[in-house]
């Protein structure tokens, strides 16, 4: 699992690749949180363009990516989301919750 990330005008986009799984979300979840801790972005894109595969895992990394949001009275948008990975979002109605484009 590798992140990347991008900061321009307190927009934060981080870019995810690889496979997030149970194994690497734990420690995607500190780095995010790291990351928009250091930046203090008002709108965050989460660009999934790049995975290979995502497990329910994924769930909690994007719900933990949107209360970091909510509490710098941002808004996260989760973009360019693989199949697989949409299916994963999906059965969760996670649309209900967060941006998914």
């Amino acid at each position: 699992m590798e992140m990347t990330y991008a900061t321009e005008n307190r927009q934060l986009t981080i870019r995810l690749s690889g496979e997030l799984d149970h194994h690497a979300a734990r420690e995607l979840m500190d780095s995010i949180d790291r990351c928009m801790e250091q930046n203090l972005p008002t709108k965050t894109f989460l660009d999934l363009g790049g995975l290979t595969f995502m497990d329910s895992s994924g769930i909690a990394v994007v719900l933990r990516a949107k209360r970091r949001m909510e509490a710098l009275s941002g808004a996260l948008v989760v973009v360019n989301i693989p199949r697989q990975a949409a299916r994963v979002l999906e059965a969760a109605s996670l649309e209900r919750y967060v941006e998914l484009i």
